[in-house]
């Protein structure tokens, strides 16, 4: 009879390891989970501030090419000329 209480005293110690262990993985993972979070936020915020750099800098080129600047004349003649073909296209759907 003592070694079964025994027995059942070991296996009641071992359970209340196991579920300290729980509770303790169970909290790291929130934290881990908060972190994570944290990190995707940035992470997304970066992302939207390169884009918005990335259009203030093809403006910005833009811009300088339509000023006069010879490194991309070419493009500001190709841009000015999409535009037009927009335009024309939407005049000729309105037309319709």
């Amino acid at each position: 009879m003592s070694e079964l209480v025994e027995i059942v005293d070991s296996l009641e110690n071992k359970i209340s390891k196991l579920l300290h262990k729980l509770e303790v993985l169970q909290k790291t993972n929130s934290s881990l989970e908060g972190q994570l979070q944290v990190a995707r936020d940035r992470f997304e915020h970066t992302n939207q501030a390169i884009s918005e750099w990335e259009e203030k800098y093809k403006s910005l080129k833009l811009a300088n090419s339509m000023l006069g600047s010879n490194t991309s004349k070419t493009e500001a003649k190709l841009k000015i000329n999409t535009l037009i073909r927009e335009l024309d296209h939407c005049i000729a759907q309105l037309a319709e």
